[in-house]
């Protein structure tokens, strides 16, 4: 019999959460009661059902549970078996059993008669909370998946879903056979099917049966929660859960990284070919065909479908990732066209020249961005292919259009007939302003404002607190910068001479010193926290390796972004002082681009200088004395060495074909010296001087601006480890080709090449390096080294030098110049007014040439340009001028 002095009845109220709901046929019923009273309005009142608790045999026990129904005021009873429930049945109550087990026969006889049944954490809760008692049509142990909406796929026993569906009910949650968008999360035995696809898509968390019966396993514990990250992370199905990765195309050390990471993220690798394998990533810039025919079975995709995998916590659609061999017919037939070969030397000239002016067709005459033509989209010619302007970075206004691309009339700003220095300085400073806002621009973009989106695929990559510190005030600086550009836009528009940019950073400076040193001051520590995350998180470390392959980003990194801000002012600080340079002094903006360099000066003095490398510095001056007269403005705060090389010319500039040519690459220039010939003469070093006497002497340094195009010769028999420069001196009107041999083999050529491209990107503000980059064939710029190391070769460069010194042994500025000038004076003295005869007149123009070849300097004198006017006649004839 039941325990009826154990009943506490308590009148007026219920302990249920929806009291007025009674079970299918007492709703029914009253429902019918409710039409009746509403057609014969009458008012009378229905019964109160109330609430009472039955503790089944061993809940009984449970002083807790006992002590938890007084407080939420719930009468009970107490049980023993199963037999008493009829007696307990009363219209005047709705009876709620609780039972300790849900596995046991009592609970099977209770379930089958349709009673309502819940577990002691039910009523903990309940009462921990002062909440009544939820209503539940089925079984419920606990509400550890309370509000969860879940979804299976891929079980094909019966058994096993039964007994999960089961689980998920006593534990409050609710199932959906079909997906849709209320569905919470996705219970999986397997990566494949429609639902597995659409959860993916919806940014829905996939779970492994696991996380179900371990949730079970923990539904005693008050409080838990089987949605919470902690718990629910450990049980979501990986990325590459029954995926056999392998891997083409990549550098040793990033194919370890990604083995390592396939590890992580629950999948396994073989080596290329496997026939187990499922995936095959190739590292489609590197890989133009396969090694072999893949198998139907086989996904061959790109690496971003590796790194998006990662990035969405779960595996990505392969379709959208396939690789395909590249297939370019237009490229081919435009490389094709450069590597014509015939033995006619105006050909050659015609070829060279042709060659020539597609590397250099650039928007010189604008300093605008090109608009895309409109069939850019659908040809390929060799003309995009190679124009410096044609890059992804100019492209992309990032929602907006400059004022110039608006105007309707000519190609955007009127040119004057002459270009002026001043012009040229203040096109460039231009240039560099837009392209630097579009590289603040594509971090805000591809990086910052994706990690702060609400909503994000398997949560938030990243802390609010981390972004905080890796951006910082980069949106503040991009602001400042853009509307600084719009001035330099406008003003280059509406170009005149007397036009002031001085004041147009003076207009800025109080903005500038606000928001530089900031971001400069914690930029290690912004970087500090990339690297920290990055090997801690690999969503983020897949998110940075995403867009780094974007073309935005022209592959570099988040931290090599990021220091342009670093880097900017004392670009700008030198492109001013270049354009005061420049600058008449009546003219008024002088005194103004003082006082703005000035400006930008206290700006960096703000910024902690301490943070310089001394070493950096150290190895400047080491330069400065290894190169004889090289000149003073080498030495620069802002400045630093990054590769020495050692080359051979191959032409005849920037000096004799054959001479030892040492490349000293600094983070914006180029200094090119010569080896040091023998000399014998009298100067000896000062007394205690004991740093040993220059072994160079000093040809140029040039601004890594001019340099237009980076040329890859390839490899043949007749040419190896040759690559050339195409520069743009501003005072020249044609470009010059600068080719050399590399004679060092510690540095590999291609690496020589990406870092010289990397540094000019970064001076001219450019963010695509890979596309300063042509690779062409030897004969399309008649370069040759076939006889650079033979013995003839040697001898003739020998006697050239030999011919020099003896040149400069007997010139003709000595005596025979004024011997021969007496001579003629005193014949026409002796003539006393005689017209001078045919034989004086031979003489008297054989004496003017000769007095001409008397005023021509030493060629390691002159000025470059003159230098290279005088030393590429030939080269000048097959070059286009670019205005």
């Amino acid at each position: 019999m039941a325990d009826n002095s154990a009943l506490a009845s308590t009148a007026g109220s219920t302990g249920l959460a929806d009291s007025s709901i009674f079970d299918s046929k007492v709703a029914e019923t009253s429902k019918e009661n409710l039409c009746i009273r509403s057609a014969s309005c009458v008012e009378e009142e229905m019964p109160q059902i109330e609430t009472r608790v039955i503790l089944v045999q061993e809940s009984g026990k449970q002083e807790e549970l006992i002590k938890a129904l007084k407080e939420i005021k719930l009468p009970f009873v107490k049980m023993e078996s199963v037999e008493e429930v009829k007696s307990l049945d009363s219209p005047e109550f709705e009876n709620v059993f609780i039972v300790m087990d849900f596995q046991d026969s009592v609970f099977n006889e209770l379930y089958k008669a349709d009673c309502r049944v819940i577990g002691p954490p039910v009523v903990l809760n309940c009462a921990e909370k002062g909440e009544p008692l939820p209503f539940a049509c089925r079984p419920l142990y606990c509400t550890s998946m309370m509000n969860l909406v879940i979804c299976f796929t891929g079980f094909r026993k019966k058994e096993e879903l039964v007994r999960l569906v089961t689980l998920v009910h006593h534990m409050g949650g609710v199932i959906r056979k079909d997906f849709n968008s209320k569905v919470t999360h996705l219970v999986a035995n397997c990566t494949q099917g429609e639902k597995f696809r659409v959860a993916v898509s919806l940014g829905t968390p996939i779970m492994k049966p696991e996380w179900i019966y371990k949730a079970w396993e923990r539904r005693d514990e008050q409080d838990f929660c089987a949605s919470v990250d902690d718990f629910r992370n450990e049980f979501k199905v990986p990325p590459f859960q029954d995926c056999i990765l392998s891997f083409l195309g990549f550098s040793d050390e990033e194919k370890t990284n990604m083995e390592e990471m396939t590890k992580m993220q629950g999948g396994n690798y073989l080596p290329v070919g496997d026939e187990r394998c499922t995936h095959l990533i190739v590292e489609e810039n590197i890989v133009k065909e396969l090694p072999f025919e893949p198998s139907k079975k086989l996904y061959v995709v790109k690496q971003e479908w590796f790194w998006g995998s990662i990035q969405m916590d779960a595996r990505a659609g392969e379709t959208m990732y396939l690789y395909e061999k590249a297939n370019t017919p237009e490229l081919k037939k435009s490389v094709s066209l450069l590597s014509l070969n015939t033995p006619n030397s105006n050909r050659k000239r015609r070829r060279l020249k042709e060659t020539l002016a597609q590397l250099s067709r650039e928007a010189d005459s604008s300093p605008f961005p090109p608009r895309k033509r409109p069939s850019a989209e659908h040809s390929l010619s060799i003309g995009s292919l190679l124009d410096i302007s044609n890059t992804p970075e100019s492209s992309i206004n990032y929602g907006e259009t400059p004022k110039s691309c608006t105007k309707s009339t000519k190609n955007s700003t009127p040119v004057p007939s002459k270009q002026s220095a001043r012009w040229q300085v203040a096109k460039e400073l231009y240039q560099t302003e837009s392209n630097y806002v579009n590289i603040l621009a594509t971090i805000i973009q591809l990086f910052q404002v994706p990690l702060e989106e609400e909503g994000q695929r398997g949560g938030p990559i990243l802390a609010p607190e981390e972004i905080k510190t890796i951006f910082g005030s980069i949106p503040d600086i991009l602001d400042v910068h853009t509307k600084i550009k719009d001035d330099l836009e406008d003003l280059i528009v509406n170009w005149d001479e007397s036009k002031s940019i001085g004041d147009i950073f003076l207009k800025y400076s109080k903005d500038l010193v606000k928001i530089y040193p900031p971001f400069v001051n914690f930029f290690e520590m912004s970087k500090e926290t990339i690297i920290k995350c990055e090997k801690q998180k690999p969503r983020f470390h897949a998110f940075l390796k995403i867009n780094q392959a974007k073309p935005e980003c022209g592959r570099q990194s988040l931290v090599e972004l990021l220091i342009r801000p670093v880097q900017r002012l004392p670009s700008v600080a030198l492109l001013l002082n270049d354009l005061k340079k420049h600058t008449s002094e009546e003219n008024p903006d002088k005194s103004t681009l003082e006082k703005a360099i000035g400006s930008l000066k206290e700006v960096m003095t703000h910024i902690n200088e301490d943070k310089r490398k001394t070493e950096a510095q150290k190895q400047i001056f080491d330069v400065v004395y290894e190169v004889d007269g090289c000149p003073a403005n080498l030495l620069s705060s802002h400045r630093s060495l990054v590769q020495r090389v050692e080359t051979i010319s191959l032409g005849e500039l920037p000096c004799d074909r054959g001479e030892q040519v040492t490349l000293f690459l600094f983070n914006d220039c180029l200094e090119i010296a010569r080896k040091r010939h023998k000399v014998i003469g009298t100067f000896r070093s000062p007394p205690g001087h004991t740093r040993p006497p220059a072994s160079l002497k000093h040809i140029h340094l040039m601004p890594l601006s001019q340099i237009k195009k980076v040329l890859d010769i390839r490899e043949t028999e007749d040419c190896h480890n040759a690559f050339a420069l195409l520069v743009r001196p501003p005072t020249e009107q044609a470009n010059v080709l600068l080719s050399f041999q590399m004679t060092s083999e510690e540095l590999p050529k291609e690496n020589w090449l990406k870092m010289l491209c990397r540094h000019v990107a970064n001076t001219i503000c450019k963010a695509d390096a890979e596309n300063l980059i042509y690779t062409a064939d030897p004969e399309s710029f008649e370069v040759n080294t076939k006889d650079m190391d033979s013995t003839l070769s040697r001898a003739s460069r020998a006697i050239k030098k030999t011919s020099k010194k003896v040149t400069r042994a007997f010139s003709f500025s000595k005596t025979p110049k004024r011997a021969l000038r007496r001579a003629l004076m005193t014949s026409q003295s002796s003539a006393e007014g005689r017209s001078p005869s045919s034989n004086e007149k031979h003489v008297m123009s054989r004496l003017a040439s000769t007095s001409s070849l008397a005023g021509i300097p030493s060629p390691s004198l002159v000025s470059l340009p003159a230098f290279f006017e005088r030393r590429s006649h030939t080269l000048s004839r097959s070059t286009t001028h670019l205005i």
